[in-house]
């Protein structure tokens, strides 16, 4: 798919402008660090003014092919999102929802040991500011508020992997992520496409983050574009402003 640079809004560093129309798109995105910008805890983000309009408008040109996929829980999508997206791809693929109020999809997957949740919970309290994000199927170490607190929870993370098949430690922005292994954003690109609204249309998939890189290389194989900030867009704010453009595209 050939990808073109136009001026962006902002008038900073110019940004990918794809070959295609909204109509002809499935709009495929992250949500932290890509609709909204990073936080410093999961609950503190802010939708941005004019985000969920701009999201409207293209949903609507786009038949609806418009998707969040992302490594929070559906229901906090959800929860920052009311009514917006058509689908929501939550915990990296694990679970999806192909329509609002429709029933959510979710890989048989392991549980966590619940020793490893509890000695996660002993080890961030001894560094303030780190914190333990549960989910359904693994959790997430931050220590975005504790620098000091990276290579411990790495090690112990390491070490909770030896004891236990099935799952992988991931990198993240100021985190480590255990979760389980086989299932992520690129398994939901695929998933999403097999089905209207989505089905035959040209994926746009944009991240921020090395748990982006599946589905950019998911999109770009089903002949779409994929994009990562700061590689393509050098802020969320700019890939927000390439966003309300496309969304004008003719």
């Amino acid at each position: 798919m050939t990808v073109t640079f136009s001026t962006p809004v902002s008038g900073e560093k110019p940004f990918p402008r794809v070959s295609f129309p909204p109509e002809q798109a499935a709009l495929l995105l992250d949500f932290d660090g890509t609709l909204v910008d990073i936080a410093p805890t999961p609950e503190s983000v802010v939708v941005p003014p004019g985000l969920r309009e701009t999201l409207l408008k293209l949903r609507e040109r786009c038949g609806g092919a418009l998707a969040v996929v992302s490594g929070r829980p559906i229901e906090q999508i959800d929860h920052f999102l009311p009514g917006v997206p058509t689908a929501v791809a939550g915990e990296h693929g694990v679970a999806i929802r192909r329509h609002p109020g429709g029933p959510v999809e979710r890989t048989e997957l392991p549980e966590v040991p619940k020793a490893w949740l509890d000695e996660a919970d002993a080890l961030v309290s001894e560094f303030p500011g780190a914190s333990v994000e549960r989910k359904r199927v693994g959790f997430v170490l931050h220590y975005r508020g504790n620098p000091a607190a990276e290579a411990p929870l790495k090690e112990a993370a390491q070490r909770w992997l030896k004891q236990k098949a099935g799952f992988e430690l991931q990198a993240a922005k100021m985190a480590w992520e255990i979760r389980p292994a086989g299932v992520d954003k690129g398994h939901a690109v695929v998933a999403l496409l097999e089905r209207p609204p989505f089905a035959g249309r040209k994926p746009i998939f944009v991240g921020d983050d090395v748990t982006d890189m599946d589905g950019v290389r998911a999109a770009r194989a089903a002949n779409g574009v994929g994009f990562l900030i700061p590689d393509d867009f050098p802020t969320a704010q700019s890939f927000r402003d390439w966003l309300s453009h496309y969304a004008e595209t003719v």
